[in-house]
């Protein structure tokens, strides 16, 4: 198929970008940010979306960098999803970010997707918003109002929608970053690599130096409308020593209080339930065993 007619602009700035898409949002089928367009163009060759204007960002250089600001790493929202993979600060700095790269599609999308895209596009299933909600990330967009933040708590409302405003751009995201002795895993189960997850977990935590949990995020993918966090899991494990928790205990907890988890071709609820506890014990073991032999 392909998508219904659509006047394309490309901006020369970001302010140009936000203008445009506050003059247009209010027309017809109104306007859409177009970045790599490796989510929006599938949906609109398919008729799953409809708009009037397309306003291509993807050579906007102030989209693009990474840098480590203090305790925090930003990335510009235009960044590719393949110079996230590769970056030396992203490896050190947040290194869930750099392990959740090759998940992410295959790497023609990633050489042309981008993390902004990714993390606007707001699937349930993807990588990258289910890191930037397990980490705590912000969001900074900005429209003709002026630039706000937004916690990654607060940025992802369903199925492909964000609390973001029609006229704001999302413009980069900060990462906090885990000092002392941390470990990060990613596990997730497609039936191909390179489809989207049926479920999937990623895990960073930290420990003490009696060996205790201090610190736990634990993300998880494909198991709602949007990605979520294993809250119940990761209270459950704070101030406890690392050899006393069992990683099948902590993947049955990361599973409590789903209660929309999708139904479709790929698995029932409660598949979809064994295989996520399974992806989440699996990251557990692999994180814990990382932040044990790390040096303090």
């Amino acid at each position: 198929m392909k998508p219904a007619a659509f006047d394309y602009h490309r901006p020369d700035t970001v302010e140009d970008a936000v203008r445009l898409l506050a003059e247009l949002s209010d027309s017809g089928d109104g306007a859409k940010i177009l970045a790599g367009g490796q989510s929006l163009v599938p949906m609109l060759a398919m008729r799953l979306a409809y708009f009037d204007h397309l306003i291509d960002v993807s050579r906007l250089g102030e989209l693009r960098g990474i840098d480590r600001r203090g305790g925090e790493l930003w990335i510009g929202a235009g960044t590719t999803e393949a110079t996230v993979g590769s970056d030396d600060q992203v490896r050190q700095a947040v290194p869930l970010l750099a392990r959740v790269t090759p998940f992410v599609g295959h790497f023609q999308i990633r050489n042309r997707g981008t993390l902004g895209g990714s993390i606007a596009h707001a699937d349930a299933a993807g990588e990258y918003p289910a890191v930037a909600l397990a980490l705590d990330a912000v969001m900074e967009v900005v429209s003709p109002g002026g630039r706000r933040e937004i916690a990654a708590a607060d940025f992802f409302a369903g199925l492909w929608e964000t609390t973001m405003a029609p006229d704001e751009v999302l413009t980069g995201v900060r990462f906090p970053v885990w000092e002392g002795r941390s470990g990060f895993a990613v596990r997730e189960f497609s039936r191909r690599h390179g489809d989207f997850a049926i479920a999937g977990a990623l895990v960073a935590v930290q420990l003490d130096d009696r060996d205790r949990v201090s610190r736990c995020a634990i993300g998880l993918l494909g198991l709602g409308a949007t990605p979520r966090r294993a809250t119940a899991a990761e209270a459950a494990v704070i101030g406890r020593p690392a050899d006393e928790l069992s990683a099948e205990e902590i993947g049955r907890a990361a599973m409590t209080g789903l209660d929309d988890i999708p139904v479709d071709l790929q698995g029932s609820a409660s598949y979809r339930t064994r295989v996520g506890a399974a992806m989440a014990a699996r990251a557990w073991t692999e994180a814990i065993d990382e932040a044990g032999s790390a040096s303090a």
